[in-house]
Parts: C-alpha cells; structure tokens; sequence
C-alpha cells in the first residue's frame, strides 16, 4: 500500500495566479450559465457559491499535461493519460456541490483520484479525504502535484477502488470518478448512516446519483445524465 498523508491548506503562487485568473473566471460564468440552461431538471439556477469560488481559484491548468494546458478552462473534459480524463469543470462543480449539501463534512471517501483536481476541490470542503487510484502512475504524480501546490488534507492509496477503504470508513461522503455498471456493495456499506455518495452508474447510458444512507437502507436519487470513464476492478 502507498500514501502519503497531507493536513489541510492550500497556497498558489500569485504569478500563476494573476496568469489565469481571467480564464478561471471565465469558466466559473460559464458553469453558472449552464446551470442555468439546465435549471428545469436540476431543480436550481445556482450553485452554491462556495463552490463556484473553490473553481475559480484551483487552478484547473495545473492538472492537465502541458499539451492540454491552452484548453484547460474550457468546459469540457480533456484526456491526462492512460485512457483516463479529467473532467469537466461543470460536472466537477456539480458533484461537488451535491456531496455538500447535507452539511460539513469530516471523512470523505474519493473512488479515481485520477490528476487530482476533483481531489482539490474537494480539500476545501472537507477535513480529511481518502482518495485511490488504480493507475499507479497517475498517482505517484498526482501526490507530487498536491505537494508542490501545498494541499496537506488528502491521504492517498493505491488500490481498486471498488472495495473502497474499509479501514477508515464509516465516510460522510463518497464521491465516485468513475462509473460502474452497478453500485458496488463494499462502497455503500462504507458510507455513514447520513451520508451521501455521489456516483454514475451505467455502461452505455450513464445517469448520476446521489444515494443517501439512513437508518432503514439507502435512498437512490437520480441526479443528470453523464458520461464517465467506465469504472475497473483490479490495478496496473
């Protein structure tokens, strides 16, 4: 098992950030445009804006190989290796906002730690999160990523996500990155009662939910449609 253990912060030297400060913002108007276009079936206009400030200061281009780095503020996902993809900021946002909304969150368990930067929004929510990756590669440079940008709040694994992270559940939150055909039991009873997973789930028709522990089961609501990588068992 490999990890690395981080406590909570965050800094971005101000040249980096001065540099694409604009694009960042341009992409945050563009999320909020686009809840709004989608607001009839999402239920809201607006996302909350914690959120949209936590996007408009990690800095997205960070996380993307140097041939992506032109588009990274577009709304759209961009590939980072290995069949994999970073994904799309609304979609980010989305996600991230749904696992929040049930109020502060202490664990949080990440499924595709992938270039990290889902990883990064989320340390600004949570106390502690616990995030694996199967891909090996992608992870020993995702962990130097989160030490050069000095987030000290996540606590790496490699290992098949589907079996989650036992040792430290229960979880106030799960957040998948990618998308099994089916739920996998193991993550479901690794959540608290009161928590909540955010998750696609399907093959060739992906739909997002969110699904909620209580104290008689697990209650499933259909969020979007979406489109992920499909979710693997197994490490490489």
């Amino acid at each position: 098992t490999l990890f690395i253990a981080f406590a909570m912060s965050f800094y971005l030297p101000l040249s980096v950030a001065d540099e694409y400060a604009d694009a960042r913002q341009r992409m945050v108007q563009i999320i909020s445009q686009d809840v709004i276009e989608t607001s009839s079936y999402l239920g809201t206009e607006t996302l909350a804006p914690t959120v949209l400030q936590a996007m408009g200061k990690v800095p997205r281009h960070e996380f993307v190989p140097r041939r992506e780095k032109p588009f990274a503020y577009e709304n759209r996902p961009l590939p980072i290796g290995h069949g994999q993809t970073i994904s799309q900021p609304y979609i980010v946002a989305r996600m991230t906002e749904l696992l929040i909304e049930g109020g502060p969150l202490n664990r949080v368990l990440e499924i595709g730690t992938g270039s990290g930067y889902q990883t990064a929004i989320l340390a600004k929510f949570a106390q502690e999160i616990y995030s694996l990756e199967r891909i090996k590669a992608l992870q020993e440079k995702t962990r130097k990523r989160m030490r050069t940008l000095k987030i000290y709040n996540v606590l790496f694994r490699y290992a098949d996500g589907s079996v989650g992270w036992q040792d430290k559940a229960p979880y106030d939150g799960i957040l998948a990155a990618a998308a099994p055909a089916k739920v996998p039991e193991q993550l479901l009873q690794q959540l608290a009662v009161g928590g909540r997973m955010i998750i696609p789930v399907g093959e060739e028709r992906q739909k997002l939910f969110r699904i909620t522990r209580t104290e008689e089961g697990f209650d499933h609501q259909f969020i979007e449609d979406v489109r992920f990588v499909p979710f693997r068992s197994g490490v490489r």
